[in-house]
């Protein structure tokens, strides 16, 4: 029986294609003990106001050309969270579904610690909760990273899971070593990020590429859908 396996670094708030991905696997592995990297989307990502699209960023301490991972990195401003909600508040607080979250989601908010992998972590399972996603999401640090080689490191963690197949984005076509996952008997997929339906976004022209808080606040219980293509979930081509 083949096993589905994906590894990725975590994000903030990410945008609906992650969600795709998590959903489509059997297993999702946290990539956090890899170097952090500036202006990426480990601690921001996009929203959708009246006025455009807007940044969130969650201002982190980065120590200069220090070898940091994202699980060692630490959150700046401790008012960052405060900051973060009133502005969802404001951006979506007239969206269809928006109070229907908004409770939990603000408890959330007043609750998160200094460390940005566990912030990261804890958005995810609850946006994965929402969408009716049940794939185990493991942290790397569970298994052996001891092999230096960052392509047969993938590898390993995905021989001590027992993987059959390994899902990556088309951009780690540039630098992924193929060749060593086909002798290790695990093939490799190329996740497709095309096709995602559109739905009623406030503030138009629509934007696919923001928070999957949007596509949560403005369709609610139906968002499971609009993760997918429109070939998966029946919309016209």
């Amino acid at each position: 029986m083949s096993l589905r396996c994906a590894i990725s670094q975590s994000n903030y708030l990410p945008w609906k294609g992650y969600f795709d991905l998590i959903r489509s696997m059997d297993r999702f592995v946290l990539y956090d003990s890899v170097q952090y990297t500036r202006r990426d989307w480990r601690n921001r990502n996009r929203i959708k106001t009246a006025a455009g699209v807007q940044w969130l960023t969650v201002p982190v301490e980065v120590k200069g050309k220090y070898h940091q991972t994202i699980r060692e990195t630490a959150v700046s401003d401790p008012e960052w969270a405060r900051v973060h909600w009133r502005t969802l508040e404001h951006a979506y607080g007239k969206a269809p579904y928006f109070r229907q979250y908004a409770e939990e989601l603000r408890a959330i908010y007043a609750s998160f610690g200094p460390n940005l992998s566990d912030v990261n972590r804890t958005l995810l399972v609850y946006l994965c909760r929402q969408f009716d996603i049940h794939t185990p999401i493991l942290w790397d640090s569970e298994y052996d990273l001891s092999e230096p080689d960052p392509s047969l490191r993938l590898l390993s963690i995905c021989k001590q899971i027992g993987a059959s197949e390994y899902w990556s984005g088309p951009a780690a076509k540039a630098y992924l070593n193929v060749a060593a996952f086909e002798v290790a008997g695990v093939s490799v997929e190329w996740k497709s990020y095309g096709g995602y339906p559109e739905y009623p976004q406030h503030h138009p022209p629509f934007e696919h590429a923001v928070s999957a808080l949007d596509v949560l606040f403005h369709m609610g219980p139906d968002s499971p859908k609009y993760l997918q293509t429109e070939a998966l979930c029946g919309s016209p081509s």
